[in-house]
């Protein structure tokens, strides 16, 4: 029989630690399902965070439409005259529509393009390698908005609400006819 220095033999020693890897899996699932009910509260930040910010940049864009747009013309964007408003239209009511979470995977999806414009117009001077990217805000906005499109705006949102009562209000499919 094997022992080690202070008499505890090897399978004595493995079953202690079987038991211990046990209890810390028991505590790993009850805070897994703790962190689970908290889901919720992800997409909620997210959304919220880049929707305030969003809101706000795009009434600033309202607001000062003639300089926006000669900002748009000398980052030579095509018809700045046309994008300026759009942008900044997109930008207010998409922010406000991201705060409540209405129609936020559709605003997403026009978001997430007017951030890669930011980038290769506004930013590509920065860029020297790749992993330049990761110091630009306009790439960590386009990945938010990523992932509301992919994931939705969650079930605190305008969307999700929307979405139970016209589930609920769905007309239940019809009984097979009894046969003739």
């Amino acid at each position: 029989m094997l022992t080690g220095a202070q008499g505890v033999t090897v399978k004595e020693a493995g079953a202690y630690f079987g038991h211990m890897l046990r209890k810390l899996a028991a505590l790993r699932q009850a805070l897994l399902l703790k962190v689970e009910k908290l889901a919720w509260l992800a997409p909620l930040i997210i959304r919220i965070s880049v929707g305030i910010a969003f809101a706000i940049t795009g009434w600033g864009k309202l607001q000062n439409l003639p300089r926006i747009i000669e900002f748009f013309r000398g980052l030579g964007i095509p018809a700045p005259e046309l994008q300026a408003p759009f942008v900044a239209g997109l930008e207010f009511f998409g922010g406000l529509a991201l705060i409540v979470g209405l129609g936020a995977r559709l605003f997403s999806i026009p978001l997430m393009g007017t951030m890669v414009v930011a980038i290769l117009t506004a930013n590509l001077d920065k860029i020297e390698a790749w992993t330049d990217l990761f110091d630009l805000i306009e790439w960590h906005y386009f990945v938010f908005f990523f992932v509301i499109a992919l994931l939705g705006p969650g079930p605190v949102s305008v969307d999700a609400f929307v979405a139970k009562k016209l589930a609920a209000a769905a007309i239940p499919p019809a009984l097979p006819l009894p046969p003739r």
